[in-house]
Parts: C-alpha cells; structure tokens; sequence
C-alpha cells in the first residue's frame, strides 16, 4: 500500500504545488512509482508546473462522479516512467468533491503506487480537508514571516483533530516543516524569521529549507519541476528534502549568508 502524502499550508502562494511537484518528481526519480493528485478544483495549477496542461482530457472530479476511470485520467509523465499526475478541473465548485469518491480514487491508487502526494488547497475549505483527511504524513509548507507561520500554526491543529487518522484514534499524521522562499541575508537583516524562529513556533520535525531563487519562477514557466534543475539552490534543496523523506540523514544547506568571491562578485552566479 502506497504512503499518503499531503502537502499542505494555512496560507496561499507560499510553494505548495511548487513542492508537490518537486517531491512527486524526486520519489520517482529514485524509483518510486508516484502519482500527484491536484485538489485545487476551478484553478488547477500542478498540470502546468508538471508541463502536461495540453494533456488533460478527463480529471479527478470525472473520476469521482464516474464520468471516466483512474486510467483514463492519469497523465503519465514524459520524463519520469512512474511517475503521474491526476489534474483538478477547472469547471466544477469545490462541492464535487466528496469524502466518498475520494476515498475510493485514493484506495485504488494506493493499491498500484509506492506514493500519493496530495496538492491542497490553502486554507481550510473543503478541498483542503479532504486532500489531508486521508494522509498517512503531511508536509507543511510555510514562508518565513509571521502570517505564514501562523496560519501553519492553525493547519497543524486541523491534522491533529480533523483526519481519519484522529477520528479512528490511530497513530497521528507525521508532520513535517518545509520553509520555502528562505533568504539568510534578510534573516540577518531582521526582515524575516529564521529557521529557529519557526521551529520554535510550530515545533515539528524540519524537513527542508528551499532558498529564495529566481529558478523557480523559470522551472515552473517551463512546465518543469524544478528539482530537476540540480544547478540551481532550491533544485538541490529539494532534492535534499526527498532524501530525508525517506529517512536519510542529510545536512541541511542554504542556511547561511554566501560569502561571493571576487569573480562571483563581478559576473554573478546562478541562484
């Protein structure tokens, strides 16, 4: 049976679909079979970060009212052999999704995956509790200023009490902090929070800090994921990630202000 993986924040733009992507991608590529459900029904982003938008035929609500099967609406990925994408629909209210029809999609997937990474919504709306309501783990995604890690805050009160997990009285949702958007020199100017800072607040296990980087914003215009960029900061802090995931001991990087070089200085380098 496949683990569930819900990636999710109490805020929006703060990475989330970014990171589903970025960790979807990373377990495949070290060969885990690995499927991306987008649950932000009427946007749908993940399809266009994963570069398979023109691909889109049927969706996860045609799955859930039976409209199409699973194989049918799974999109492979042209560049990884397991790894998929099951989009959201642009057309429908959040209200086509239903506990039911969830559990069901999420069933048959965890019989023939190793992974479901789940792309919530931010907030607390319907798709949100149900893209956690089935997580085995959950991966926080925060920036570092306060309203952020404050609405994180709020996110990890609803995993603890609102899952199937706490409804049933079994062992808690994993939890999991990923800060993204991190920038050590506004750290050390006191523009932003540091890592300590939100772990202080919300006091669960760090999973990876992504740095500021216009790589990014160039990967997900592209349509792809970018950890696949491993020149780039947050392509290897991503990476990074993926492997403490799955239980190695990885230091964690990009922590601290660059000290450039006198050539660096002059030309520059990549982010």
């Amino acid at each position: 049976m496949a683990k569930i993986i819900v990636v999710t924040s109490g805020k929006g733009g703060v990475g989330k679909t970014t990171t589903s992507a970025s960790i979807g991608t990373g377990l495949a590529l070290r060969g885990y079979k690995t499927v991306i459900i987008d649950f932000d029904v009427g946007l749908r982003n993940l399809d266009l970060i994963m570069g398979c938008e023109r691909r889109v035929v049927y969706d996860f609500v045609n799955v859930i009212q039976e409209d199409a099967t699973l194989a049918q609406a799974l999109i492979k990925d042209k560049r990884l052999e397991n790894l998929y994408v099951l989009a959201a629909s642009q057309t429908r209210d959040k209200d086509a999704l239903t506990t039911e029809g969830v559990e069901r999609v999420i069933s048959e997937l965890a019989s023939n995956f190793d992974f479901v990474i789940c792309d919530s919504p931010a907030g607390i709306e319907k798709g949100a509790h149900l893209a956690m309501y089935f997580a085995d783990e959950a991966i926080v995604v925060t920036n570092p200023e306060v309203s952020s890690v404050r609405d994180s805050d709020r996110m990890l009160g609803l995993l603890a009490s609102k899952s199937r997990r706490a409804e049933l009285g079994l062992e808690p949702i994993k939890e999991r902090l990923l800060l993204t958007r991190y920038s050590p020199d506004r750290v050390e100017k006191g523009e932003m929070l540091g890592v300590e800072d939100v772990e202080e607040i919300l006091s669960i296990r760090l999973l990876g800090v992504i740095p500021e980087s216009k790589s990014v914003l160039k990967a997900s215009n592209q349509g792809i994921p970018v950890i696949l960029d491993d020149e780039s900061d947050a392509g290897q802090a991503y990476s990074d990630a993926v492997d403490r995931l799955l239980g190695k001991d990885v230091e964690h990087r990009f922590l601290d202000v660059k000290k450039h070089g006198f050539l660096q200085r002059i030309f520059g380098g990549r982010e």
